[in-house]
């Protein structure tokens, strides 16, 4: 019988459920106003409302977002994307791809570091492509979670639930890859649906920073390094022909100009390519490994390289170099700033950008130290000075530093020397060490509205769980079908599905296991297969992005809505439940 805090409980979760779907009112304010709540009703106790801030789970994630940020910082997620990716244009393939291998290494790593070195990386490749990253994200971490169910190490629910399984039935019952034989159709049926319906069942969205597109048009001159890797590559292949907010005008080479530049033009060593695009773009150029400012264009400020950003300034009457050429006007020594790019209202100057006439009103982006704001803020030679977010240059010097931690943290793990959350600090601090990353870079790193939603779901779990909610509803819907070995299968994976969509997977496991054993010895057949069922549906947690950490990792860079995981995880957790009631009782007979 449900107690009047389990209906307490069971009407906050619907209302939080029912704002989540029909309103756009941020996860995070919806989920902490619900656990806040259930405080106030004395359901929960303020320990275990707060509860969820000392998990492990969501501290893992806080951490891994600043070892995330530094693999962006030094260049590696491009080289990951790339090799992941490829070029592909095509987003059936690029999920195809992107999927298959993220499935393969969560089979046998921790998952949550799969997806926090990749949900940059992609979010780089497909701004890059012109392709809507809404596509690929969700893909990503449904994979992540499928792959854990192809072996016994694939996630701690597995390896949980077996450690129950073994205890209770007195032996080891599942060797390591026994689980392969439900666990890989599963996962290669999540792809193939996913491939052949996202196009329907996911949104089309455009990055946030992609809706207030930039209406100046700069001109930026970079040059093709000398043993870069993009020599010998054609503009196509190089990915420089369609970037977003940005097109190639010209190419200059050892003073011969190639305009109305061909896809198929192979790029040589010290090429002067000319572009012309908005602010963003040029952010996003500067970041490609193998280019670099025209060396007569940006001077050289220094060998500070982490502490240049980007900043606009707008020329006024009184700047003391109207009528001079960039090259002429020599801001570096008096400003300490070079001049990359230059627009003027919306028309398109031609020509090298040392060749470009300085007039009033001139948008001027350049190359600088941060203190350069503070110093010019009030100045009456600029009209505006403003600094551009996250425009600080890739340090590809530091791209080995930063990949070899990575595969350490993920070494470290794998063979069980340390938990998630040790490695991850442990890389974390070897970031900073090694000037991969900086301080207030890494606090900048921090989704607090992911960690708060990962909190507070917790919360709302640990409200079903105390209140006896969970335990009253699972045994309900399980003894519909008490009576048939198959039919009390099938109850059982749907009602473990539920939880996990809810609470976490290794909760979800706890709760239903004992339920999966009673029926066993009631109908007096094997334990077995109920016990692989509670491994796979807990791992079915699509429907809900508060289901599994990887869910909300990939939740706001998607731009995702609650009720887009609804749409494609509810058929695809009843895509996963047919194939694993197939299989199972042929594999594992009761």
């Amino acid at each position: 019988m449900l107690t009047i805090a389990a209906w307490q409980t069971l009407a906050v979760i619907a209302g939080c459920f029912g704002l989540l779907i029909l309103t756009r009112w941020p996860a995070d304010a919806v989920l902490v106003a619900g656990v806040a709540v259930l405080m106030f009703l004395g359901v929960l106790t303020p320990a275990q409302a707060l509860a969820g801030m000392a998990n492990e789970g969501m501290a893992t994630v806080g951490v891994l977002f600043v070892v995330a940020e530094a693999l962006t910082l030094t260049g590696v997620v491009s080289v990951i994307a790339d090799l992941v990716l490829g070029r592909t244009r095509s987003i059936p393939l690029a999920q195809a791809r992107l999927m298959g291998p993220v499935a393969l290494f969560s089979s046998v790593l921790n998952n949550t570091p799969v997806v926090a070195m990749l949900v940059p990386a992609i979010a780089d490749w497909a701004k890059r492509n012109n392709l809507s990253v809404s596509q690929l994200m969700i893909p990503l971490s449904y994979a992540a979670i499928i792959g854990g169910t192809c072996t016994l190490v694939g996630t701690s629910t597995n390896l949980v639930v077996n450690d129950m399984l073994t205890a209770a039935s007195g032996r080891p019952m599942l060797s390591l890859f026994d689980l392969a034989w439900v666990g890989v159709p599963c996962t290669l049926a999540v792809i193939a649906f996913t491939v052949l319906t996202s196009r329907w069942l996911l949104p089309h969205r455009k990055p946030v920073e992609d809706v207030f597109a930039d209406a100046r048009q700069y001109i930026l001159e970079m040059e093709v390094e000398v043993g870069s890797p993009l020599v010998g590559k054609s503009i196509e292949e190089a990915g420089l022909r369609q970037l977003p907010g940005m097109y190639l005008i010209e190419v200059q080479r050892r003073g011969n100009l190639i305009s109305a530049v061909s896809p198929r033009e192979i790029l040589c060593a010290e090429d002067h390519l000319i572009f012309a695009g908005d602010v963003r773009a040029v952010v996003d150029l500067k970041k490609i490994r193998g280019l670099r400012l025209a060396e007569n264009q940006a001077f050289k400020l220094g060998d500070r390289d982490s502490a240049r950003c980007l900043v606009e300034v707008v020329v006024s009457p009184n700047f003391p170099h109207l009528g001079k050429t960039v090259r002429d006007a020599r801001f570096r020594n008096q400003y300490n700033a070079a001049i990359i790019a230059v627009a003027r209202n919306a028309q398109m100057i031609r020509g090298r950008i040392g060749d470009i006439v300085l007039r009033p009103g001139d948008t001027l982006l350049l190359e600088t130290h941060e203190e350069f704001v503070d110093q010019h803020r009030y100045s009456r030679e600029f009209l505006l000075v403003s600094r551009i977010e996250d425009s600080e240059p890739p340090r590809h010097d530091r791209a080995w530093h930063a990949g070899g931690i990575l595969l350490a943290m993920v070494a470290v793990v794998g063979m069980g020397w340390a938990s998630m959350l040790e490695a991850a600090l442990l890389a974390a601090g070897a970031m900073l060490a090694t000037r991969c990353i900086r301080v207030q870079e890494a606090r900048r790193s921090v989704d607090w509205q992911v960690l708060l939603v990962i909190a507070a779901s917790i919360g709302l779990g640990t409200a079903l769980d105390v209140t006896g909610a969970a335990d009253v509803l699972a045994h309900r819907m399980v003894g519909l079908g008490a009576g048939s070995a198959m039919t009390s299968l099938v109850m059982l994976f749907l009602i473990t599905a539920f939880f996990s969509a809810l609470i976490s997977n290794v909760a979800a496991a706890v709760l239903v296991f004992p339920i999966a054993v009673a029926l066993s010895g009631q109908l007096g057949v094997s334990l077995l297969p109920y016990a692989v069922v509670v491994m796979i549906g807990a791992s079915t947690c699509f429907a809900t992005p508060i289901g599994y950490q990887t869910n909300l990792m990939v939740y706001g860079p998607g731009n995702y809505r609650f009720v887009d995981f609804l749409r494609l995880g509810i058929p695809l957790s009843l895509v996963v439940g047919l194939v694993t009631l197939l299989i199972v009782p042929l594999v594992w007979p009761f």
